[in-house]
C-alpha cells in the first residue's frame, strides 16, 4: 500500500479536520468522482492521464475519502480509481452509491429493485478490487420499484454478509433519513446542498437544512454534493465573488469553505477533471469564512 508520511491537507480554519462514519475517520474535505468520466459522465475522459493525475494528486494533497458510483461512466469512475491509486492507501475511504444506472440514451434511471441493488454492490466489489464496501450510498429516487424502508432492508441484509461496512443514503429527506435511523444506524447523508441552494438538474430532497439538522444532532457526516452548483459559484458574480475579492480567495473556495463553516459535520465532496482546480479546492479548508461574509452569504431560506 501508498504510504501516509507527508501527505496533509492545509491546516483547517473552520471546524475539526477529521469527521467519522462510523469506525472510520477522513479528512473533511473529499473528492468526487462523478466528473472523471467523459462528458455527461459518459465513457471514457478525453484525456486519461490526466485523470489519474488528479486521483494521485488528491492522495498527495492529503484528501483520504472518495465518493464514486459504478454507474459513471459507467464502470468508467471506478475503473480509474482502480488504475491510479490500487493498491489502496492504508486510509482511504472509498463510498459508492447505489439506486440508479444508465440507458444508452445516456438518460438516469432508478436501479432499486432487490436484485439491482444486490448486483450494484457486487458491481462495486468488482470493479474496485474490494473485499467490502466501506461505505454505501443508497440514493433514493423518485417512481422506485419498491419502498424506501423495502430498499433499507436490502442493504441491512448486505451488510449481515460482510459485504458493507456501513450504510448511508442520498436525495432524502428528513422523514426518510428518520425512517432509516429507526431501522439501522447511518453514518453519512449524501443531499444537494451548496451556498445559493441552486440544485441544477437535479431534484433534490425539499428542506435540506431539516435533515442537515438531524445530521448533527446524530453525528451523521453530511455529503453536500454539487458544493459548486456544477461550477455555476464558482464562475463568479454576486455576493461570493465580492466576499471572495474581500477575503483574497476564489469564489470556488469560498463556497467550500462557507460549508465548511456551515456545520462541524459537513464533508464537502467538490469533484474536477484537472489538477489545477482540485488544488484550488483544497486551498479552501484554510478560508477564514469571517461574520460579514456569512451574513452576506447566508442565501439559503
Amino acid at each position: 500500500m501508498h504510504g501516509n508520511v507527508g501527505r496533509m491537507l492545509p491546516r483547517f480554519a473552520h471546524g475539526p479536520e477529521t469527521i467519522k462514519l462510523g469506525d472510520l475517520e477522513v479528512r473533511r474535505l473529499g473528492y468526487g468522482a462523478m466528473r472523471l468520466p467523459g462528458k455527461q459522465v459518459w465513457g471514457e475522459p478525453e484525456d486519461p492521464a490526466t485523470a489519474h493525475a488528479v486521483l494521485r494528486r488528491a492522495v498527495e494533497l492529503g484528501i483520504n475519502f472518495i465518493d464514486t458510483a459504478w454507474y459513471y461512466g459507467p464502470h468508467v469512475a471506478n475503473r480509474l480509481i482502480v488504475e491510479a491509486l490500487h493498491p489502496y492507501p492504508s486510509d482511504l475511504v472509498i463510498a459508492t452509491k447505489l439506486g440508479a444506472k444508465r440507458l444508452p440514451d445516456k438518460s438516469w434511471v432508478p436501479a432499486l429493485t432487490p436484485d439491482e441493488i444486490r448486483e450494484g454492490i457486487e458491481t462495486d466489489l468488482e470493479t474496485l478490487r474490494l473485499e467490502q464496501l466501506p461505505v454505501v450510498h443508497l440514493r433514493w429516487i423518485d417512481k422506485a420499484q419498491i419502498s424506501f424502508a423495502e430498499a433499507i432492508d436490502v442493504l441491512v441484509e448486505v451488510q449481515r454478509s460482510g459485504k458493507i461496512r456501513h450504510i448511508a443514503v442520498s436525495n432524502v429527506t428528513a422523514e426518510q433519513l428518520q425512517h432509516a435511523l429507526a431501522r439501522t444506524p447511518i453514518v453519512a447523508v449524501q443531499n444537494l446542498y451548496n451556498v445559493s441552494g441552486a440544485s441544477g438538474p437535479v431534484k433534490t430532497a425539499e428542506n435540506p437544512d431539516a435533515v442537515l439538522e438531524i445530521c448533527e444532532q446524530n453525528g451523521i457526516a453530511f455529503l453536500p454534493f454539487f458544493p459548486l452548483a456544477i461550477g455555476a459559484l464558482a464562475t463568479g458574480g454576486g455576493p461570493v465573488e465580492s466576499a471572495a475579492k474581500r477575503l483574497g480567495c476564489t469564489p470556488a473556495q469560498l463556497s467550500i469553505a462557507w460549508l465548511l463553516a456551515r456545520s462541524p459535520v459537513m464533508l464537502p465532496i467538490p469533484g474536477t477533471s484537472r489538477v489545477s482546480h482540485l488544488e484550488e479546492n483544497v486551498g479552501a479548508v484554510h478560508v477564514a469564512v469571517d461574520a460579514a461574509a456569512l451574513g452576506e452569504l447566508s442565501l439559503r431560506k
